[in-house]
């Protein structure tokens, strides 16, 4: 056992990456290790630690038990700016779903979305014949168009709640 906790450490990465960014105009490549950790923190999910496997964690419990998981990361530095890509999918490895983490400029979640496998793979083919896929096989907006938002900072989890019959 190490001298920090793994919440210490990662505090301390956000802190040094947003400030790095702060210094010298350019990211610190960690947005996905903090991804990893917020969605395995705020959704319930048993990081893998194999990174062979093609996902970075299993769904612990509810809708997602046993779900393999691969999760993205990216941090948002300009809203009014579009065109984010997010990172390079496992295509051929076996998951369950994509979950992408938005960051804010101090690399602490916003919102986390998660998009089903056979959505991810129809987008992925439809872009295939894009200049743009070689830079990661989707936009941000594109993978929030076929996904769900499952976590807000606002309201934290978001459960698919189609049907309430509970008197108020």
């Amino acid at each position: 056992m190490g001298v920090y906790s793994v919440d210490k450490l990662m505090a301390e990465t956000r802190r040094l990456a947003a400030e790095y960014r702060r210094t010298t105009g350019q990211p610190l490549a960690v947005s996905g290790e903090i991804a990893k950790y917020d969605a395995a923190r705020l959704l319930d999910l048993e990081p893998c630690k194999d990174p062979n496997l093609g996902y970075d964690a299993v769904g612990r419990s509810g809708e997602r038990a046993g779900r393999r998981v691969q999760i993205k990361g990216r941090a948002i530095f300009d809203e009014s700016k579009g065109g984010q890509r997010i990172g390079q999918l496992k295509l051929e490895q076996q998951w369950d779903s994509v979950m992408l983490v938005l960051m804010d400029e101090e690399f602490e979640p916003s919102e986390i979305w998660e998009a089903e496998r056979a959505a991810v793979l129809d987008a992925v083919r439809e872009a295939e014949n894009s200049s743009r896929s070689k830079r990661g096989p989707m936009s941000v907006a594109k993978f929030k168009a076929i996904g769900r938002l499952v976590w807000t900072r606002e309201e934290g989890e978001i459960r698919d709640e189609i049907w309430e019959n509970r008197p108020e």
